[in-house]
């Protein structure tokens, strides 16, 4: 990108911009394509990675954590906006290393268990490098807010070579989503300035979803025991005996087999 001290063209001058002030912008525009391109292909990895996730707890245990996933990539008014308030350069390099929230992911779990496991399972990956954790469950922030927060690194794989691209990830439960998007809807609204007893009322709010969170789990868990109790043998919808019939026909068909071939040919020395 072209140096971001260089003059924009002046509103309402009445003069047309320069060709260097329209090539200064195009040349804006294409980096910030290919930002945001990047951005979404790596929130595809991260969502692919995820919906493997979710049908192999279907598969091996009969039980699905997750509840819901949603995503975002910042737009380009929103990256300018951000970098014009924390202080960074319009340059791609400084993008990527100073905004991190550019593409996130929201993993919704039925249950507090669960936002660990899947946030483990995820970051235990090869492919993904982990670059900050915060839990915010085990220590919510002042005004009650629970989720897990991890930002990853991953590679997406372009024409030109892998490239390595910041995703965060949040991890939470129904609950503590429900009460984020209220409080989300509230502070939008009072843009920021809530009055006092509203944010007594959040505060409060957040105590009986951490409660409610903590009873559905111990129903749960007196209803089905140990999520993760289940091993990698207990598959669905496979018959043992089947594959035991199988398996002892494939061997005695194997065994017939190389009986044939030992058996001397007609004719041949030793034949009687």
């Amino acid at each position: 990108m072209a140096d971001p001290t260089h003059a924009s063209p002046q509103a309402g001058g009445g003069e047309p911009p320069s060709p260097a002030d329209v090539a200064f912008a195009q040349r804006i525009r294409r980096d910030f394509q290919r930002i945001q391109m990047e951005y979404e292909f790596a929130v595809d990895e991260v969502l692919t990675k995820v919906s493997i996730l979710r049908r192999e707890f279907l598969h091996l245990h009969r039980y699905n954590p997750i509840e819901h996933v949603g995503s975002r990539v910042k737009s380009a008014a929103s990256i300018v906006q951000k970098a014009a308030r924390i202080g960074i350069d319009l340059t791609p390099e400084a993008i990527r290393a100073g905004i991190h929230d550019i593409a996130g992911v929201r993993i919704t779990c039925s249950f507090i268990a669960d936002t660990y496991r899947v946030l483990e399972t995820l970051t235990s990956q090869d492919d993904v490098r982990v670059l900050r954790v915060k839990d915010y469950i085990a220590r919510p922030k002042a005004n009650g807010y629970k989720s897990l927060h991890a930002l990853i690194e991953i590679p997406v794989f372009l024409s030109t070579g892998p490239v390595p691209v910041t995703v965060e990830v949040q991890v939470r439960t129904i609950a503590m989503d429900f009460w984020a998007s209220l409080e989300h809807k509230i502070y939008y609204k009072y843009d920021g300035h809530v009055p006092p007893g509203l944010v007594t009322s959040l505060t409060e709010a957040a105590q009986l979803a951490e409660e409610l969170d903590q009873r559905m789990e111990q129903l749960h868990t007196e209803v089905r025991g140990s999520r993760w109790e289940r091993t990698e043998g207990d598959v669905p919808d496979v018959d043992e005996q089947m594959l035991l019939r199988l398996w002892a026909s494939a061997r005695a068909s194997a065994e017939a087999a190389s009986a044939e071939a030992a058996r001397p040919e007609a004719g041949s020395p030793g034949a009687d």
